[in-house]
């Protein structure tokens, strides 16, 4: 069951009247909810990047909170909006792929279109869905308004092409770049958990980006020099490459390829133990 528990995540940064619009929607339909800022500070369209940061913040909200993403270049056109929940969170947004990283990673419960024009604002705006559908819905959602009444059953949810595990391979596990974050830390979508069987031998592990190979898998930032390049595992769970007391972004493309091998590949490559 949903709770009064509203958050916001767009691109519509803090300058303009989009964020505090959106609020004060919510306020006027549900005075009691509270509403959490988790970024306005998205990159404009970006969507694979929207996708990321509320997979960062998921598991950390109480189940029943109810999470409004606006990332929505296709705003005013024939994309729909849905309401999703997910391991007991709820979801709404435009269904253009911000979906994409929740979905793969936590179990989907219900979800539905969001079509229900008794729950919008009086003429909606084609270009600002976000103050005129999403954030009314989320305000009658935290009324205690039963999720299924926003409109009928979504048989599926759009999802970006984008690959969110490490693909093992006779040289080793191979992932890419698929975010940066605000220090230049290159966020790849390999998990430790993707190296299998590498994982016993984690103190042997190299890490090549782009074919340079910038030494094992670290622990943390200090153990290599300053303005040094290294790989370690973020707080998000998926392996980074960062500089120490710099930018990755200054030394690498930010849509570099990554490859992790062992030095004992002999004994224990990608496969073995299989």
């Amino acid at each position: 069951m949903a709770t009064g528990l509203i958050t916001l995540t767009t691109d519509f940064g803090t300058r303009d009247a989009y964020v505090g619009a959106m609020k004060g929607v919510i306020a006027s339909i549900a005075p009691k909810a509270r509403v959490i800022d988790v970024s306005h500070e998205v990159p404009p369209q970006q969507i694979l990047f929207g996708a990321f940061v509320l997979h960062g913040v998921w598991a950390y909200y109480p189940e029943g909170t109810i999470h409004v993403a606006v990332v929505d270049p296709g705003v005013g056109s024939n994309r729909s909006i849905i309401l999703a929940r997910y391991a007991g969170r709820y979801l709404i947004a435009p269904d253009n792929g911000l979906a994409t990283m929740v979905h793969r990673h936590f179990p989907i419960e219900e979800a539905y279109v969001v079509e229900n024009r008794s729950l919008f604002l009086p003429r909606p705006s084609s270009t600002f869905h976000g103050r005129d559908i999403m954030a009314p819905v989320a305000a009658h959602l935290a009324n205690g308004l039963k999720p299924a009444r926003v409109g009928r059953a979504c048989e599926r949810i759009e999802l970006l092409p984008i690959e969110f595990r490490g693909t093992v391979k006779n040289d080793g596990v191979h992932g890419r770049v698929i975010y940066v974050d605000r220090f230049g830390n290159l966020v790849t979508n390999v998990r430790l958990d993707d190296l299998g069987p590498l994982q016993r031998i984690r103190n042997s592990l190299h890490v090549h980006v782009d074919g340079r190979d910038i030494g094992p898998l670290r622990h943390a930032y200090h153990e290599v020099k300053p303005a040094t390049p290294l790989a370690l595992v973020g707080s998000s769970g998926f392996i980074e490459i960062a500089v120490n007391c710099g930018s990755a972004v200054g030394q690498f493309p930010a849509d570099a390829r990554v490859r992790i091998d062992s030095t004992q590949k002999e004994s224990a490559s990608p496969g073995a133990g299989s």
